[in-house]
């Protein structure tokens, strides 16, 4: 089941390729972004996926199944009645099988009102299509909150906390995953950087409870047309998905879905994300096989003490340093950080810790930030988007600087 997926790789994927962008070119530039997957590829002709498949893209595709969003919540607990069992059933039919097909997608950002029934479809679809995986993507914890009244169903989670919105999801859904959008950047900030991480510490927490894979999609575009998605802001999201366990990041959109400044604009030209969100990819590339031989575990935050929103999430937890047993006195130089603590998937005694400088969400001041800490007498290596990156020892205790934004890995083995 779900041969094509292969769940031990980083997956770097994007949202949405338009008819226009489907040419060879396109595609080989594409795969020169460093994109693996493509998301809700809609209705593709058989020259398009032998262009996916010779470059090594594979894809989720739109439209072979009935379609479901949850939108506002106005259909919340309607699905059954809307789209009952039988119509996937007639749909897989029609359904003409290619290599480069990894998924089939059954929805976007579902009531758990209609959990039930998505846990009926996606056994069903898992069935029909054996060698595909059913995409289901949820809410982020900006959706709206249900009441227990008798307006319940017109709101989108369907549930009285984004916490419980998971939890359903876990009871009633068996696929090996879950996937959510963020798009931090299209928020106001009063909403901004505390909701993002706590988003992240409700789902990643539920994947590490199940051992799910952790699905994440930030934005590559903008909300609005004058302003650009910036490199550091690219990374800021990656690098700190990738502190909470991330393995399958979706970037949102490359060539026209919703709002402005895709990759590609609406004639298919490169506009200036391209060569940004080439870059970013490259640098997560470059630490992968690394990431996924490890586990995540924990996620700590350092630093972040003073900021206003705190005291309106406090389930996050922010420490002056980091003293695991492993690693001590994990500190910082006045910056804040996000540590990602992992563990050796075959073998517990080795350990890494991915780090984010992640000060500036907003990418308004850079600046380096020296990072500090002691281990135990253990063989480290630090990873970086540009390499290995050598660490400063004076005694026991070793150093490295990071710029605004970016991301490292150490191993002790």
């Amino acid at each position: 089941m779900y041969k094509r997926f292969d769940r031990d790789r980083l997956i770097t994927g994007v949202y949405i390729l338009q008819p226009y962008a489907r040419t060879e070119n396109h595609i080989k530039e594409l795969a020169e972004c460093g994109i693996e997957l493509i998301v809700c590829l809609s209705k593709p002709d058989e020259k398009t996926l032998d262009l996916l498949y010779k470059y090594n893209v594979g894809c989720i595709v739109s439209g072979i199944l009935p379609g479901w969003w949850g939108g506002d919540g106005d259909k919340a607990g309607k699905m059954a009645d809307i789209n009952p069992i039988e119509k996937y059933y007639e749909a897989a039919k029609g359904f003409t099988d290619h290599p480069a097909v990894w998924g089939i997608d059954i929805g976007d950002e579902p009531s758990a009102l209609d959990f039930d029934h998505y846990g009926r479809v996606s056994d069903a679809v898992s069935r029909l299509f054996s060698d595909q995986l059913p995409y289901l993507n949820l809410y982020p914890n900006y959706a709206s909150v249900a009441t227990n009244s008798d307006d319940q169903t017109t709101s989108q989670l369907g549930t009285a906390t984004y916490e419980e919105h998971i939890e359903e999801y876990i009871k009633k859904i068996g696929l090996p995953y879950i996937s959510y959008d963020f798009y931090l950047y299209s928020l106001p900030e009063m909403y901004g950087v505390g909701k993002m991480l706590d988003n992240y510490r409700i789902v990643s927490n539920a994947c590490r409870k199940t051992g799910r894979d952790f699905w994440y999609i930030p934005q590559v575009n903008s909300l609005y047309k004058d302003v650009y998605t910036s490199e550091n802001r690219l990374r800021y999201q990656a690098y700190t998905a990738l502190c909470y366990g991330a393995t399958v990041i979706n970037w949102a959109c490359y060539t026209g879905g919703w709002w402005e400044n895709n990759v590609l604009d609406t004639e298919g030209n490169k506009t200036e994300q391209y060569e940004k969100l080439k870059k970013i990819n490259a640098e997560i590339k470059r630490i992968s096989d690394v990431y996924m031989k490890y586990r995540s575990v924990d996620t700590h935050l350092i630093g972040f003490e003073n900021e206003s929103w705190l005291p309106d999430y406090p389930q996050i937890k922010t420490v002056e340093s980091l003293d695991t047993g492993v690693i001590r006195d994990l500190h910082t130089d006045g910056g804040k950080l996000a540590v990602g603590q992992m563990i050796h998937k075959t073998d517990p005694c080795r350990s890494a810790y991915v780090i984010c400088n992640a000060a500036d969400a907003y990418d308004r001041a850079p600046s380096k930030t020296k990072i500090t800490f002691k281990a135990n007498d253990k063989t480290l290596k630090l990873y970086s988007g540009e390499g290995i990156v050598p660490l400063i020892k004076q005694k026991n205790e070793y150093s490295f600087e990071l710029e605004t934004c970016h991301g490292a890995i150490i191993t002790l083995e």
